[in-house]
């Protein structure tokens, strides 16, 4: 692309960082800003500077938050014993969005994938098997992406929590196996959470 403007030019390489959005689309996204009001404009940014500035995680399940604990930890209405492990914050809001889940979280931060450099020790397992051994959790249910590396993370977590006294679940396979949690629709992982079952079973099936 040919500019007629530095700062047209800078700010589309900016947008064009973001995750999806190539050049001809951050042009259109730039140009769209260009035609708002400037206080619309600062409006925006603004929005985005205070986000990276103030943003905290959840000190207890590692989910986005505002606070130091977040309002889903912070809700005693809901099922304290029933944990729901997942992926990233993407997974927790899918999973919220369903309105069949009452219980509390944990973001791992990610998945096990030794080809991409990422062990164990990357992830918020430590702290998983501490909120089970301090907070009286009876369940866990691994929402994780139907594919190799999420399974090899239950299996690894699995073992991890086989002299705790907690159930351990994963969602039913109403997510097709090598598919993305956050792309299922609020049907389909709304029945995968309800239909959970056991681990044992998961793995000595073969999925």
């Amino acid at each position: 692309m040919i500019f007629s403007s530095s700062l047209l030019e800078n700010a589309v390489a900016e947008f064009a960082k973001l995750p999806g959005i190539g050049k001809k689309t951050a042009l259109r996204l730039v140009l769209h800003l260009i035609k708002q009001e400037a206080h619309s404009v600062i409006q925006f940014s603004e929005a985005i500077s205070k986000l990276r500035e103030e943003i905290k995680f959840c000190s207890r399940c590692h989910n986005i938050s505002d606070t130091a604990l977040c309002n889903i930890c912070s809700n005693l209405s809901r099922k304290q014993g029933i944990l729901c492990a997942v992926e990233n914050i993407r997974d927790v809001i899918a999973i919220e969005s369903t309105q069949q889940f009452n219980g509390i979280y944990h973001v791992l931060g990610g998945i096990i994938s030794p080809l991409d450099g990422v062990g164990p020790e990357q992830l918020t397992i430590d702290s998983l098997i501490q909120r089970v051994t301090q907070e009286g959790i009876t369940e866990i249910i691994f929402a994780l992406n139907a594919n190799i590396q999420g399974d090899t993370t239950i299996y690894y977590i699995s073992k991890k929590l086989k002299d705790l006294p907690v159930k351990i679940t994963t969602i039913a396979r109403g997510i097709a196996f090598g598919g993305e949690l956050e792309y299922a629709d609020e049907m389909t992982l709304a029945k995968s959470i309800s239909n959970r079952i056991p681990v044992e079973n998961y793995i000595v099936s073969g999925n």
